[in-house]
Order: structure tokens, then sequence, then C-alpha cells
């Protein structure tokens, strides 16, 4: 007898511990890092704002990411974007929302940041620079082009340091496609909120 296939587990935002209320600091430093693994995503798999409304609505965070313009406002917090119109402050219910759309999508795409992973180790090994690949070759430069375009600093950030920030997120990536990618994400927003 062939059992009924389960669908995934829906994390809610409670499932994402709080110990102290992030001060404005913290709170700066987890949009920015948020902001960042979007990047990356979108960088690797071409998601675009409306598969991340999409994702907020199968989490049922619709409240919370209601439309294009709320989400862009949200993005638009990050300390490292560029220009200050429509920047809002993003707050903690805010942010765990943007954790779970981030770990969804990342989930949904999973086996494109496997195979991206796979690849990036076996470039490593061989002493071949990751942009050699035509998977990493076109995320690394998605990835630099859109911070470029995108973040206060990307005029001057140097490809080198930008390759390493694109490279250090696509590992990241996997954790956060797993199970537990959005209590491992969220604590790691925690942690390097605190640094």
């Amino acid at each position: 007898m062939q059992s009924p296939v389960k669908p995934p587990a829906i994390v809610s935002i409670e499932a994402l511990p709080l110990t102290h209320q992030p001060d404005p600091t913290q709170l700066d430093n987890i949009k920015a890092q948020l902001d960042l693994v979007l990047l990356a995503l979108e960088a690797l798999t071409g998601v675009g704002s409306e598969a991340m409304l999409q994702a907020a609505a199968d989490l049922k965070l619709e409240a919370l990411v209601a439309d294009r313009v709320a989400l862009w406002r949200l993005r638009q917090s990050s300390p490292l974007r560029r220009g200050q119109g429509g920047r809002k402050k993003l707050d903690v219910e805010e942010a765990r929302a943007l954790v779970l759309i981030s770990c969804h999508l990342a989930k949904q795409h999973q086996e494109l940041i496997r195979r991206a992973v796979a690849l990036l180790e076996q470039m490593t090994e061989q002493n071949r620079e990751p942009h050699q690949a035509a998977l990493l070759g076109d995320y690394l430069d998605a990835f630099n082009n859109t911070y470029q375009e995108r973040m206060e600093d990307g005029d001057n950030t140097s490809p080198d340091i930008l390759t390493h920030l694109a490279l250090k997120l696509l590992i990241d990536l996997l954790f956060y496609s797993a199970a537990s990618g959005p209590r491992r994400l969220w604590l790691a927003l925690i942690d390097r909120a605190k640094k």
C-alpha cells in the first residue's frame, strides 16, 4: 500500500527564535545580509519579484509582503542600497518573513544550488577559476552586475571582493535550502548582527 505524499512542512514566523529585540544597528545588519541572500538567489536562479510574492502567498505572509511596492520597500531598506527614496524601517516580523521567503525559494531551487556548489568544489580541486564553468560564470556575472547596479559601494568594490562574496553566499544558499534552512539563516543573522 502506497503511503500518501506529505506536503513540505511550512515553517512559521514563530518558529524563528528571538531572545532580545535587535537594536537599530543590528536591524541594519540583518537588512543588509537578507538583501544579499536574495540578490544571490536572483543571480543564480533568475527569480524575480513575482516568485518572491508567490512564495509570500505560499507561506501565508501576504499581510507582511502584500505586493511589489511592499517588497521593493523591504528590499530597499537595506543600508547597502543606492538612494534613500522609499526606504523604510524593517521590523523584526518583516525580517522573519524575508527569511522564510528566501529559504522557501532556495528550497525550490535546491537542485540548481547543489549543482553550482558541486561545480565550485570541482573547479577548486582542479585549481581552475570558478568563472570558467558556464553555470558559475553566469552566476558571478549576474551577481557582480546587479551588486554594482544596486549597491551604494558597487562602483568602488573590486571584482575579487564581489566574487568572494558571491561564492560565500552560494555556499550559504545550500544550507538555507535545507529543511532547517529558515532557523539556520535566522540564527546566522542574529549572530552576525551582534558583531
